[in-house]
């Protein structure tokens, strides 16, 4: 028998340190969302926010500013989700740029 230096692979994640460098794609975003409810009734969620913000004094400050309604849920999956009356994409994004929670880079808006 012939006694051989082989290396056996082991399972590789080009991935894993990806989440502590400043590479493009390593970055968590802000999930800012809006959902048809019924007729002309809509829903802004605001998903993604570090979890040592405050996001009841957030929810408070952004009833103030939009003259809205909402709610924090708490998700299973998720964690805790801002809830806003009506379409508040545009106004939320904006909101969260100026008083330094997030980057603009960072947030991302979907619906239709």
């Amino acid at each position: 028998m012939v006694d051989l230096d082989v290396q056996i692979p082991t399972a590789f994640n080009p991935f894993a340190d990806a989440k502590d460098s400043d590479a493009p794609g390593a970055k968590e975003y802000v999930h800012i969302r809006v959902q048809q409810r019924n007729g002309k009734k809509c829903l802004t969620t605001v998903q993604g926010l570090k979890k040592e913000f405050s996001y009841e004094k957030i929810l408070k400050d952004l009833k103030k500013e939009f003259c809205c309604n909402g709610n924090v849920v708490q998700d299973k999956e998720l964690g805790k989700i801002i809830q806003l009356q009506g379409d508040q994409r545009k106004n939320a994004s904006q909101f969260l740029v100026q008083a330094g929670l997030v980057k603009k880079d960072q947030i991302k808006i979907h619906g239709f």
